[in-house]
């Protein structure tokens, strides 16, 4: 019988990449998406063509608890074997300081912290069920900060404590790994001048592809040996050091 991955966020971007992927290697794939409900279908419509009945979609606002609570609940019930939970779904914006809000706040740590851990925690006896693994996407600004994002990497260095934390409490049946990529996909305001001062700051000297992505988490769900650890994609630039962008 085929087992189930769950992608929160697959609708656009890595998120897809690594649905596709996965739905390539035989997975069936539960399609997560917040407000992108076309691309989602889209996507749906596409992998059920080449494999019928394989994908279906869920939607939830991960800053919400009543949302994640149904979404879990939803998973229980469908009747699936769960083996793959990839938490993708992150919110990213800039909260330089002076302008920090408790709702801002709210909304990145519950998305993209929050919201992985309480995926991982409650759906477990599914995932256990199955020897299944979960895979958080982290992000390299989560060791060194990115310049008015102070909110946006405080979430994801925490993620990836709770990365180490859930592979720990989640053995021996359950596998927990981060990848944590760099500049793979340039942000969606960002200009001309930044993109290159990224660029020379990488060793390789190039952007990264979501493919980059989807064929390493590809290989950590059948890699039965590797828990506890975090894989940076980044094109050499996490051993030089950086600063600002």
């Amino acid at each position: 019988m085929t087992t189930w991955a769950l992608v929160t966020g697959a609708a656009k971007r890595i998120g897809l990449a690594i649905a596709t992927q996965l739905h390539d290697d035989g997975y069936n794939v539960v399609l997560h998406y917040g407000q992108s409900i076309d691309d989602a279908q889209a996507l749906c419509d596409t992998l059920n063509t080449k494999r019928a009945d394989s994908a279906i979609i869920m939607q939830a606002d991960l800053a919400n608890s009543d949302a994640i609570d149904t979404l879990i609940a939803k998973i229980n019930s469908a009747g699936i074997r769960l083996s793959v939970l990839i938490n993708n779904a992150s919110c990213f914006y800039p909260t330089p300081i002076g302008e920090t809000s408790f709702i801002k706040a709210q909304q990145l740590l519950a998305t993209n912290l929050i919201a992985p851990y309480l995926l991982a925690e409650k759906l477990s006896p599914l995932l256990e069920a199955n020897n299944g693994c979960v895979i958080n996407l982290l992000d390299i600004h989560g060791r060194r900060p990115l310049k008015d994002h102070g909110l946006y990497s405080i979430s994801k260095a925490a993620l990836e404590m709770a990365t180490l934390s859930l592979a720990q409490e989640l053995a021996p049946n359950i596998r927990v790994n981060g990848v944590s990529p760099g500049a793979i996909l340039w942000p969606e305001q960002s200009g001309e001048q930044s993109q290159q001062a990224i660029l020379s700051a990488i060793p390789l000297a190039k952007l990264g592809q979501v493919d980059d992505i989807a064929r390493l988490i590809s290989h950590l769900v059948s890699a039965p040996y590797i828990s506890g650890q975090v894989i940076a994609v980044d094109g050499g630039r996490s051993a030089v050091g950086f600063m600002g962008a």
